[in-house]
């Protein structure tokens, strides 16, 4: 422990000498946590459903066949609940719920009008309004096309049975774009940072030549390993808390969760997104080979985590890579920690794949550096 303090030591002093790497870690990403998400937009293409259906009739059916062939929505689920409809929006497998009340045909030959209940999961405030815009008018072709007539008391046949919607906006009321982007753009922000930082660090050691003197001293790889990832563990903290005061200052957005539940997420992540800039350094022999290096995961992280477009439009191969990247499993969490209140509970698989990440990328950063060449 020793051996390891004065490594950090080393390391803490390396860093604050060096004001235009402070200023990148810290002035630049609360800049662009400022500006980014008032710039940032993109289009969905797939909404996701949820239909619950407590009539379970002919026209519940035709209903919900015309749902799933209008190109829009993919129905995931049929619970037989609207409590459980709200679970999987709480989880983030459904955007949409609707439910179709019992009585439904029986209302619409009778009556000729039917409410339906549509709640939509507004923390994405692009979903919320192209799922709600996109639902009404497959209602309205479906009304068009309902073959209902309705028999008045006085022997007329009266117009096509109508069905209204009542739509409630869930976790976002005003359907307001920010509450999706800035979380995001945080986690993207502490990823960048991150990466290319710790990508450059060992790297600088080789091209300065003090690594041949750390060489041939009896500290050991792990030692040499930790000395360089807690020094930007901490400071990536620090951002992460920065990041958080931001957001609820400039925006509004305080967590609806646990803070505790955030900021372990955020330690391991950081763990898994340092041990990777690490292992780039032990590869990389100059800064510019490790900065292109770097720059491929970073786009591919921000590219397929699901944050500019929807991990459902993409392609199976596509999906499966997303699995693989630390990026999507953060922004997953940080979005239902600080929007929808979720727990250390309904996040343990996530806890579980970024623990692996880091473990896997720390562990091969160890094992690849090496004190002889």
């Amino acid at each position: 422990m020793k051996t390891l303090l004065f490594i950090l030591q080393k390391e803490f002093r390396q860093i604050l000498r060096d004001r235009t790497i402070l200023s990148m870690m810290f002035f630049a990403p609360v800049m662009q946590l400022i500006i980014l998400p008032m710039a940032a937009n993109f289009e969905v293409k797939n909404v996701n459903i949820a239909y619950v259906d407590h009539d379970h009739s002919s026209y519940s059916e035709q209903l919900e066949n015309k749902i799933a062939s209008s190109g829009y929505f993919k129905i995931v689920a049929a619970p037989s609940s609207f409590k459980e409809g709200m679970e999987l929006i709480e989880f983030g497998k459904a955007d949409l719920v609707l439910e179709i009340p019992s009585g439904f045909e029986k209302n619409l030959i009778r009556e000729g009008a039917q409410e339906v209940n549509l709640s939509v999961d507004a923390i994405n405030g692009t979903k919320s309004s192209l799922g709600g815009v996109y639902l009404v008018q497959v209602m309205n072709d479906f009304n068009k096309n309902l073959d209902v007539n309705i028999k008045l008391p006085n022997g007329q046949i009266a117009q096509n049975a109508k069905i209204t919607v009542e739509s409630t906006n869930w976790y976002n009321p005003r359907a307001e774009y920010k509450y999706y982007m800035v979380p995001g753009i945080l986690v993207l922000l502490l990823t960048m940072i991150g990466g290319f930082i710790t990508a450059l660090n060992i790297v600088k050691e080789k091209e300065i030549g003090t690594i041949e003197q750390i060489n041939v001293t009896p500290i050991k790889k792990w030692q040499f390993i930790l000395g360089k990832l807690i020094p930007f563990w901490i400071i990536g903290l620090i951002v992460f808390t920065l990041g958080l005061t931001v957001m609820y200052v400039v925006y509004g957005i305080f967590p609806q969760g646990s803070l505790w539940a955030l900021y372990l997420f955020a330690a391991v992540y950081l763990i898994a997104l340092l041990g990777l800039g690490l292992l780039i350094s032990t590869f990389a022999d100059t800064q510019l080979q490790a900065m292109f290096i770097a720059y491929f995961f970073m786009m591919i992280f921000m590219l397929m985590s699901g944050f500019f477009t929807s991990i459902d439009s993409m392609p199976d191969w596509a999906k499966t890579m997303s699995d693989f990247t630390p990026v999507t499993h953060f922004i997953k969490v940080v979005r239902l920690i600080v929007l929808k209140g979720a727990g250390l509970a309904d996040l343990g698989t996530e806890l579980l794949y970024i623990s692996l990440f880091g473990i896997a990328l720390n562990g091969f950063a160890i094992w690849n550096y090496r004190k002889t060449t």
